[in-house]
């Protein structure tokens, strides 16, 4: 898989993963900032590096676990990883102009 088939299927699952919606705030993880990066393997294996609004927050299981469902449905994905971080710790200002609450 070359770059750009990369960024296609990195884009294709950002894609996806917006219509997972926090549901503490109600609005979609990639606009809240939730979403670090999407790394993209040559043999089509996805690794999401995400966040939660809070360190223990309740409805983080569930979003990780939405995430990689979601990422393993796109087409081309191989397998979905994802990892949860608080390094850097989310904040209100992650998020896009889009997404304001």
């Amino acid at each position: 898989m070359d770059e750009t088939e990369k960024a296609r299927l990195a884009a294709a699952v950002r894609d996806a993963l917006r219509t997972i919606a926090d549901p503490e705030i109600g609005r979609n993880i990639v606009d809240l900032g939730l979403i670090y990066d999407i790394a993209v393997e040559d043999d089509g294996s996805v690794r999401v590096t995400m966040t939660t609004t809070m360190r223990g927050c309740p409805a983080g299981d569930f979003l990780k676990a939405a995430a990689g469902n979601c990422a393993a449905a796109v087409p081309g994905v191989t397998s979905a990883e994802i990892r949860l971080t608080y390094d850097p710790p989310w904040s209100p200002q992650m998020m896009r102009e889009t997404a304001d609450i």
